[in-house]
C-alpha cells in the first residue's frame, strides 16, 4: 500500500493507535514512527514544536498540509478518503460522534491514561518501581469512567449506534491496554456488555494489526 499519510508519534501510543485505526479502517496508506519525510525528529525538540505548538502527539503530514488533535485529525482522513465513511451525514448523530470523541479525549484518557496507565507504563516511584499507592487512588475514576461507557453500550453493538465510527477508534487503544494489566477482570468485568464489545473491537481486522505493535 502507497504510503500517503505520515504519522508523527511512537506507535505505542494511544492516540498515535487511534490514527492508525482510522487509516486501516478507510483504506489509507500510512507511515507511523518518530520521522517525517525520512529525517528523524526527536520529541519535544524545537522542529516537534514546529509541527505542534504544544509537542503533542500525535501530528500528521498529507501532501502539504500538518495538522494535530487526533479527533481533528480522524475527521480530517475520514471526509478526504475514500472508504467506509466513520461518521454519520445526519446531523443530529454526527453531534453525539463528536460528543463521544471530546468526551473521550478529555475525562476518560484522563482518568485511564494519564492518571493510571502511565504509572504502569512509566513508573515514578523510587528505583523504577510502581507506585501502588497512585493506582489505587487513580482506580475509583477509572471503574467510574468504565461504568457509564458500559451503560451507554448496553443495548448497542457500537458507542453511537449500530455503526463504527470514530468514537470507537478513540475508545479502543484505551480499552486495549486496561484490559491487558494484572487488574483488567476487574476493571472490565468479563461478559459484560463492555468486554464483549472490546473483543468484537479487538477482532477487527484494524485492530489485529495496529493493536499488536509496540
Amino acid at each position: 500500500m502507497t504510503t500517503e499519510v505520515q504519522i508523527y508519534g511512537p506507535v505505542f501510543s494511544s492516540f498515535v493507535r487511534v490514527v492508525m485505526l482510522c487509516c486501516e479502517e478507510k483504506g489509507i496508506g500510512y507511515r507511523a514512527g518518530l520521522t517525517l519525510d525520512g529525517a528523524p525528529i526527536e520529541f519535544k525538540s524545537e522542529d516537534h514544536h514546529a509541527l505542534h505548538p504544544w509537542g503533542k502527539i500525535p501530528v500528521i503530514k498529507h501532501r502539504q498540509q500538518t495538522l494535530y488533535e487526533t479527533a481533528t485529525i480522524c475527521r480530517y482522513l475520514d471526509s478526504y478518503f475514500d472508504g467506509p465513511a466513520l461518521q454519520p451525514e445526519d446531523p443530529a448523530q454526527r453531534a453525539q460522534v463528536d460528543q463521544w470523541c471530546a468526551t473521550l479525549s478529555l475525562y476518560v484518557d484522563k482518568a485511564l491514561v494519564r492518571d493510571y496507565l502511565l504509572e504502569f507504563a512509566f513508573p515514578k516511584g523510587e528505583n523504577g518501581q510502581i507506585r501502588m499507592d497512585k493506582v489505587l487512588e487513580a482506580e475509583p475514576a477509572v471503574k467510574a469512567q468504565l461504568a457509564i461507557i458500559n451503560t451507554q453500550l448496553a443495548d448497542q453493538a457500537f458507542l453511537c449506534g449500530a455503526s463504527l465510527t470514530l468514537a470507537d477508534l478513540m475508545l479502543l487503544p484505551m480499552l486495549d491496554y486496561v484490559a491487558g494489566l494484572p487488574q483488567g477482570d476487574s476493571l472490565i468485568e468479563p461478559g459484560s456488555a463492555l468486554a464483549n464489545y472490546l473483543e468484537r473491537m479487538r477482532a477487527r481486522p484494524s485492530a489485529q494489526k495496529v493493536l499488536q505493535q509496540r
